[in-house]
């Protein structure tokens, strides 16, 4: 029986406070409940996910390093760092492996600073404005993507 393949889900700032944090923007899901519908999903197709949030640019990065070799895609939501991280984008280009960005909210309808993203052009696709259901929607793209 072969390994299962795994995806790296990155979650960036304030994504730990979903469910509390401005609930007419983001919904009233929680960051836990997001992770398990996602390992649900992952598991389903043969797939494991390993969820990960972090305030810290840093911290985001060093895992994207580390996912290397060990990972066969990034599901990602870079919250704020979308707009201002070009190191992030940087190390999401330099690890070679299949991603797909997420947002919870249309950003194209919200502030104009929140139109620009700096990972859109290194990623696959991007989901924007569903809600949690865009996660798994770009957890079945990305799937899709590897089996291919």
């Amino acid at each position: 029986m072969s390994a299962k393949r795994r995806i790296l889900v990155l979650h960036g700032p304030n994504l730990n406070l979903l469910g509390l944090r401005e609930p007419e923007i983001y919904g009233a899901t929680t960051l836990a409940e997001i992770n398990e519908s996602l390992a649900e999903s992952a598991g389903e197709q043969g797939f494991e996910v390993d969820c990960q949030q972090s305030n810290h640019e840093g911290v985001l990065i060093d895992w994207i390093q580390q996912s290397m070799g060990r990972v066969d895609g990034i599901l990602i939501n870079p919250a704020g760092l979308t707009h201002t991280s070009v190191a992030l984008r940087d190390a999401l280009a330099a690890c070679g492996l299949p991603i797909i960005e997420v947002h919870l909210s249309n950003v194209h309808m919200r502030e104009p600073f929140r139109r620009q993203s700096f990972v859109s052009d290194v990623a696959l696709g991007t989901i924007a404005g569903l809600g949690p259901p865009g996660y798994r929607l770009g957890l079945r793209a990305l799937m899709e993507r590897i089996q291919a």
